[in-house]
């Protein structure tokens, strides 16, 4: 009977004793989905669109995204870098393309967070594949957390501020929704990093995108690495814009302490 009764007790102290580790890691399974979170990570991603609008041609790019946070006069600031690589295009061209950089101040609340910043697109890419313009804009975003769902909105704007007068200005709003439901043991799923796109000039949506992901927290030896699934279509008709996407992410995270 004294063997039979301890072995619930065991399983109890395990339970227990495993249960804060199981919540951090899903902690940080939600923090590595939300662009307010102070979590520095290295990421690359990879994104095929087997049809773009308007063309009979399929498109592919890798893109690296590096997110470091860092305190100024005790506020805390996230700044982030992406660096997109064409490898398909439907005109053949492939190489870098324009690069964006953003700086977040982010605030914290008893509701969730919010940030303010702004946002820089740089003219890094090659002539075939750059706007050619410097555009620079505000960006602000908030997500909030009830239990297992992370949910909220980021949004980006540039504007030409200089650039290349033989190519059109770059005014545009994204705007990213964004849902993560954690489904334990580091599983979560919700909407992609989709983001609806408006192009100010135009008077239109240039993309109108409806995307999921499915998402695995793994430790790499003690280093936490997220890797991430997804798929979109778009709705917006719009030559030059991907009909569907399928994504691939693997994000490298390290957190603080």
């Amino acid at each position: 009977m004294t063997q039979m009764s301890g072995r619930p007790a065991i399983m109890a102290l395990f339970f227990l004793s495993a249960a804060p580790a199981m919540a951090q890691e899903q902690d940080l399974s939600q923090a590595a989905s939300d662009p307010t979170a102070a979590l520095m990570s290295f990421q690359l991603q990879g994104y095929f669109s087997p049809s773009v609008q308007g063309t009979d041609e399929d498109a592919a790019y890798v893109q690296f995204r590096a997110a470091i946070p860092f305190e100024v006069f005790g506020l805390q600031n996230i700044a982030r870098l992406t660096l997109p690589y064409v490898t398909e295009s439907p005109s053949g061209t492939t190489g870098l393309a324009d690069s964006t950089v953003f700086d977040l101040v982010t605030f914290t609340r008893p509701w969730g967070r919010f940030g303010l910043g702004a946002v820089a697109l740089l003219p890094t890419g090659s002539d075939d594949l750059s706007a050619g313009q410097f555009a620079l804009g505000p960006a602000a975003g908030f997500t909030v957390q009830n239990g297992r769902i992370l949910w909220g909105g980021f949004n980006q704007n540039v504007f030409t501020i200089a650039g290349d007068d033989d190519k059109p200005e770059v005014n545009s709003s994204t705007l990213q929704p964004i849902l993560n439901i954690g489904l334990g043991n580091g599983l979560s799923t919700g909407l992609s990093d989709m983001s609806f796109a408006y192009d100010w000039d135009e008077g239109d949506w240039t993309s109108l995108p409806l995307g999921l992901k499915v998402a695995t927290l793994q430790r790499v030896g003690s280093v936490p690495v997220q890797f991430t699934f997804s798929y979109e279509v778009n709705f917006a008709d719009h030559p030059g814009t991907p009909e569907e996407t399928w994504g691939a992410v693997v994000k490298v995270l390290l957190p603080r302490g």
